[in-house]
C-alpha cells in the first residue's frame, strides 16, 4: 500500500474539503475538533466502563466494547486530515491517500459486521434465552469478532490493490472531504472497468449482506415478542434492542445513500450522508448506547465515581 503506483504521474492530491471559502475553515476546524474530542472521550468511557465493571462482563458489552474501539481507529482516520486540511495545505500524498481509504473501507465495514453480530446476540438472546450462554459463549465471540476484522480488511487491501493499478495523469484534485474509491476512479484516465465490476458485485455482498441478517434477526425477535402475552414483557424485550436499531438506522441510512447508486451519479451532494457515517454516528454511539441502556449508564456513573473519588485529596 505504500508503493507508488510508477505507471501515475500523479504523485499527490487535493483534497478540496467540505468548502474552499476561507471564512469557514476556521469555524469548522473548531467544530470538528470538538465532535473528534467528544466522539474519542464517549468512545473511551464506554469501553472502561464495560471492562471495569464485572456486571457488563457479557458478550453484548463485549461487542460494544469493541464497536467504541472501532469507531474511535475510525474518526482517527478521517477527522485529523480534515483538521490539517482546514488551516493548512489541502494535499495529501498518493501513498497517504490510499492508506486512509483502506482504513476508511476497513473500519467502516467492521462497524457494519459488527452491528450484525451484536444484532445475532441479540437474537439469540430473546428468541432463545436458555441456550444463550452455550451459543453466544465467549470464544464464539472472540471468533465472531476475529472473522469480522479479517474479512473487512481483505475486502479493503481488495479495493486498495485494484485502486493502485489505475493511472492518474491529469487531474489530481478530489473534490471530497476524504480519499473515498468512487472520485478516486472518476479521476483515473485508464479503463475502471475491473474496479467497478467488482465495486457492483463483491462491494454490495460485503455491505449489504451483514445489514440484511440484522433485518432478519429483527424480524424473528419481532415475531418472538408479538407472542409474549404482558406488555411489561414486551417493552423489557424491547428495550434491549432501541439503541441498537437507532445505529442501524443512521449508519446503513447514510452509507446506502452513498454507495448503492452508480459510479457517475456520484456528486458532492453526498458530503452530508458522508459526514453521517463516518463522523457523527461514531460520536453519537456513545449516547445512544449509553442514555438508553441502564446497565450501562450505572456502569458509567461508578467509573466515574470511581475516578472522582481516587482524584480526591485524602
Amino acid at each position: 500500500m505504500e508503493r507508488i503506483n510508477q505507471t501515475s504521474s500523479v504523485s499527490e492530491f487535493i483534497l478540496l474539503g467540505l468548502s474552499s471559502r476561507p471564512e469557514y475553515q476556521k469555524p469548522l476546524f473548531t467544530l470538528f475538533l470538538m465532535i473528534y474530542f467528544v466522539t474519542i472521550i464517549g468512545n473511551l468511557l464506554i469501553i472502561l466502563a464495560i471492562h471495569s465493571d464485572p456486571q457488563l462482563q457479557t458478550p453484548m458489552y463485549f461487542f460494544l466494547s469493541f464497536l467504541s474501539f472501532t469507531d474511535i481507529g475510525f474518526t482517527t482516520t478521517i477527522v485529523p486530515r480534515m483538521l490539517v486540511n482546514f488551516l493548512s495545505g489541502k494535499t495529501i500524498s498518493y501513498a497517504g491517500c490510499l492508506t486512509q481509504m483502506y482504513f476508511i473501507y476497513a473500519l467502516g465495514n467492521t462497524d457494519s459486521f459488527l452491528l450484525a453480530v451484536m444484532a445475532f446476540d441479540r437474537y439469540v438472546a430473546i428468541c432463545d434465552p436458555f441456550h444463550y450462554v452455550t451459543i453466544v459463549s465467549h470464544h464464539r465471540c472472540v471468533l465472531l469478532v476475529a472473522f469480522s476484522c479479517l474479512l473487512t480488511h481483505l475486502h479493503s487491501l481488495l479495493h486498495t490493490l485494484l485502486l493502485n493499478h489505475l493511472t492518474f495523469c491529469d487531474s489530481n484534485v478530489i473534490h471530497h472531504f476524504l480519499c473515498d474509491l468512487s472520485p478516486l476512479m472518476k479521476l483515473s484516465c485508464s479503463s475502471t472497468f475491473v474496479n467497478e465490476l467488482v465495486l457492483m458485485t463483491e462491494g454490495p455482498i460485503v455491505l449489504v449482506t451483514p445489514f440484511l441478517f440484522i433485518m432478519f434477526s429483527y424480524v424473528r425477535i419481532l415475531i418472538t415478542v408479538l407472542k409474549i402475552p404482558s406488555a411489561a414483557g414486551k417493552r423489557k424485550a424491547f428495550s434491549t434492542c432501541g439503541s441498537h436499531l437507532t445505529v442501524v438506522t443512521l449508519f446503513y441510512g447514510s452509507i446506502f445513500y452513498v454507495y448503492l447508486q452508480p459510479l457517475s451519479t456520484y456528486t458532492a451532494r453526498d458530503y452530508m450522508a458522508t459526514i453521517v457515517y463516518t463522523v457523527l454516528t461514531s460520536m453519537l454511539n456513545p449516547f445512544i448506547y449509553s442514555l438508553r441502556n441502564k446497565d450501562l449508564k450505572q456502569g458509567l456513573r461508578r467509573l466515574l465515581g470511581k475516578r472522582t473519588a481516587q482524584a480526591a485529596p485524602s
